[in-house]
């Protein structure tokens, strides 16, 4: 369930009342869940989308949203206590960048490459793991319509090739097979 990945990614942060974080890959379900845990945390979140999903990114909850494929609001934020990351590759190379030391930069695609040149962030790895609470936590939070993952198709079992061929295709968002 990406529910619970996306509370683990920003539990890894270790952020608090107050302080602040960037959640990249904010209109996805594990950026959702985590922007969800971070509210609930009394953190400021800032969701970090991109350009064209900036529609999208109003439905998440955050405090801010800036375009990680602008430059320009790449360099315009602020020090971050933490960044929970969600997509990697020079999206992360470059957010790593504007981590305070003694900061955390957890992410589910590892480190960024250029990790080593940031001594005084600590990387923070997440791989999901089964935990009975979180998973109630977000469940509930789903069943009470305060944490909304958007299903892009729905279909029945029996069509889970259907559903499979449209995954490959991408665009469609998530996708539910229903028993």
């Amino acid at each position: 369930m990406r529910d619970k990945t996306g509370n683990q990614l920003l539990s890894a942060t270790g952020i608090e009342a107050g302080q602040t974080v960037m959640v990249v890959g904010a209109v996805g379900g594990v950026g959702r869940s985590a922007v969800f845990t971070a509210k609930a945390r009394g953190a400021t979140v800032i969701a970090g989308i991109l350009k064209r999903q900036m529609d999208q990114a109003k439905t998440v909850g955050a405090d801010q949203v800036v375009a990680t494929d602008d430059d320009t609001a790449i360099a315009n934020l602020p020090a971050l206590d933490a960044v929970a990351d969600a997509v990697g590759g020079r999206t992360a190379e470059k957010l790593i960048a504007k981590v305070k030391p003694g900061g955390v930069f957890a992410s589910v695609l590892g480190a960024p490459q250029n990790a080593a040149k940031y001594p005084s962030v600590k990387v923070a790895p997440v791989f999901s793991k089964f935990d009975r609470e979180t998973l109630q936590f977000m469940a509930e939070a789903v069943r009470d319509g305060k944490l909304v993952i958007p299903i892009g198709l729905k279909l029945p079992l029996s069509e889970a090739a259907e559903a499979h061929a449209a995954a490959e295709k991408g665009g469609i968002g998530k996708i539910l097979l229903v028993v």
